[in-house]
């Protein structure tokens, strides 16, 4: 089946308003990605050496969201919804490239299996003309039955429609299907409207394929693989399942993840063996982990890459551009943003590092702020190997602190400190005996003459 050419055709036309949202279905994410996106890399894994996205409401939207996801993928407009055959019809000049295989799927079912739809495929390989994905969801209620007969599929039955035995059917339609790249469009140009609705079904081939002699087979999906979104509650359920698999994924592969169900991965999040996770880290887009780094509880991490050994948090964030190498640390109530944090180094508590560099083994004192943006452009701090700057510093960009420099706490760093210097950049200190005792009793009589005018 390697050698077989595969067209994806991706139905991606819905308006989806049970979503009460402006944008497109489909683009609304799960784990920080478009479901269509999801859609798009199972069709890849199953082997899809062609793209055809069929779109509607939101056309321009769409087509801008498709090319950073599948820059290759053709788009075609569906501009009348006339059911799911005639949005497969838009993609006639793709599918009229003489693919050998057309996966037939739907832009809201993120969570298909890669394998499902193999699996599909590979029945055309052996024959068939169509194969069906079907699933056996908890309640069949409202889906449309499987009716096999002697290992074959005869019809595709919907509930309004189906006797009382068929309605204990278990074994219930997907919608996905793979279609012989050679029988396609002769087969969904015979599909009719002759319906209440007066609509063009694609269920309909399996039929027609039928009275024309041609095998048609169901082949099995999971549940959760076919489960379709058409509102945010049902959004939130996929985001659910699709967490837990990557959550059992990562503690597979080596991973330790204190409380499972409190850490959140994005589609793309890499995580090396041995590496600790505590409870309630959220994983934003772009991030990558070597092995051995301790995550503490309560960080936000998002386009960082994060070295061997490494230590993060209790309650860090890391800003894209966040560059951690080996045993560097970052420590409580820190921000990291556009950054290199060296060998080493460390960045203890509630300070904030952006656009910098923080050389190795250089020690970043409690409450250092790098004051890197003007109201209208963005400075670099190079801060040098083995540097120490004290608590409540503020290093003013652009600026350079050499290596071994020594920053006295509390100072404000407006020019460069050479190797090994040591800086001050704070008022002296004035001490005036017995100023303290005046000062309050002088606040203290305002206070009472404020009270005494009130009354």
């Amino acid at each position: 089946m390697s050698q077989r050419s595969c067209l994806s055709v991706i139905l991606a036309a819905g308006e989806g308003t049970r979503m009460k949202s402006a944008m497109p279905k489909v683009l609304h994410a799960i784990a920080g990605l478009p479901m269509v996106a999801h859609v798009v890399k199972a069709a890849e894994a199953a082997g899809a050496t062609g793209l055809a996205l069929v779109i509607g409401h939101g056309a321009d939207e769409m087509r801008k969201a498709v090319q950073k996801f599948a820059p290759k993928a053709e788009t075609f407009v569906q501009e009348k919804r006339l059911g799911t055959a005639h949005a497969v019809l838009a993609a006639r000049e793709a599918i009229a490239k003489g693919y050998d295989d057309i996966l037939v799927m739907f832009g809201d079912t993120p969570l298909i299996d890669a394998a499902a739809l193999a699996a599909a495929r590979q029945k055309l390989a052996e024959g068939a003309a169509v194969a069906v994905i079907g699933f056996r969801p908890p309640n069949p209620t409202g889906y449309g039955r499987l009716i096999e007969k002697g290992g074959r599929l005869v019809a595709i039955r919907e509930e309004k429609d189906c006797s009382e035995a068929e309605k204990k059917i278990g074994f219930c339609n997907a919608g996905m299907m793979a279609v012989a790249g050679n029988q396609a469009l002769r087969l969904l140009d015979k599909v009719g409207n002759n319906n209440a609705k007066g609509e063009f079904y694609l269920t309909d081939i399996v039929e027609l394929a039928g009275a024309d002699g041609l095998d048609v087979v169901a082949t099995e999906a999971s549940f959760e693989s076919a489960l379709g979104i058409n509102n945010r509650a049902e959004l939130a359920e996929a985001e659910a399942i699709w967490q837990a698999r990557q959550r059992r994924e990562a503690m597979l592969a080596g991973v330790t993840l204190i409380a499972p169900e409190t850490v959140y991965f994005s589609h793309d999040t890499e995580i090396g063996a041995d590496t600790i996770v505590e409870p309630h880290v959220w994983f934003g887009p772009g991030v990558k982990i070597a092995s051995g780094a301790k995550i503490h509880a309560f960080s936000h991490i998002e386009g960082a890459t994060i070295a061997s050994n490494c230590d993060v948090g209790p309650f860090a964030r890391l800003r894209p551009g966040a560059d951690l190498r080996q045993k560097a640390k970052v420590g409580n109530f820190c921000e990291v943003k556009q950054a290199t944090i060296e060998e080493g180094a460390k960045v203890n508590h509630l300070t904030y590092i952006g656009d910098a560099r923080v050389g190795a083994g250089a020690n970043i004192g409690a409450g250092t702020i790098t004051c890197n943006y003007d109201g209208f452009s963005k400075f670099f701090t190079d801060i040098g190997e083995g540097a120490f700057v004290g608590s409540n510093s503020a290093l003013v960009a652009p600026v350079t602190i050499g290596k071994g420099g020594y920053i006295a706490s509390g100072s404000v760093i407006t020019e460069s400190v050479p190797d090994d210097a040591l800086a001050f950049g704070r008022a002296r200190q004035k001490t005036l005996p017995r100023k303290g005792k005046e000062l309050r009793e002088r606040f203290a009589s305002a206070a009472a003459a404020k009270k005494r005018a009130a009354e």
